[in-house]
């Protein structure tokens, strides 16, 4: 399964993705589901979703699949084969499923695709563990922050994606909703890899 996680398309270093396995195979056996925000090609989703099958439960897989600010035409992080030759928009959707495919993984993977807002807005459900990994521009990253951590239950973990401290290393949102997480005195950081940052939820 390392393997096929290290191969997939997507942006997660592999120390990353094997942190945030060992983090994910820590939730309660048989309990609350995982849920995951910005799931782009599948890469994560293979970390979370071996982790969700050892632990006898599921991760949902969140994403629009339309590509974050920064996956557009003339951004950084913009990769055209991933573009839709009828809509002219981003689809990662195909790769990901691909990649959930491949890996074995459909029965502990749910695709849910839409709109982060939309979604939780209708959401009722605890989680083990909440992954957000979506778009990284202020908005995005503070409405994520603030739709989906207060399903994290007591006890469960809160990691993100791409947090760095030094502004020079990356952009600051993942770094602002990390640290709105400590100062609401609900969450204590539990593991540090790179640039994922693990919590725990107090009990």
């Amino acid at each position: 399964m390392r393997s096929k996680a290290e191969e997939a398309r997507g942006f997660m270093p592999p120390d990353e993705g094997l942190g945030l396995y060992e983090a994910a195979a820590t939730v309660p056996l048989g309990g609350c589901p995982m849920l995951e925000i910005g799931s782009y090609c599948g890469k994560s989703s293979i970390y979370l979703g071996a982790a969700a099958r050892v632990r006898r439960t599921v991760l949902f897989a969140l994403d629009h699949h339309r590509g974050s600010e920064e996956n557009q035409p003339g951004w950084e992080w913009h990769e055209p084969d991933l573009v839709d030759p009828q809509s002219g928009l981003v689809d990662t959707l195909p790769g990901f499923r691909r990649t959930v495919h491949d890996a074995g993984l459909e029965p502990d993977v749910v695709a849910v695709v839409g709109d982060s807002t939309t979604v939780g807005r209708w959401w009722r459900t605890p989680l083990s563990l909440l992954f957000i990994d979506g778009g990284h521009g202020a908005e995005p990253a503070h409405r994520d922050y603030e739709t989906w951590t207060p399903w994290v239950e007591p006890g469960g973990l809160l990691a993100i994606h791409d947090v760095f401290p030094d502004p020079d290393d990356g952009g600051r949102p993942p770094y602002e909703i990390f640290c709105r997480a400590i100062d609401s005195g609900q969450f204590t950081e539990q593991r540090v890899v790179g640039s994922l940052r693990v919590l725990r939820r107090s009990g």
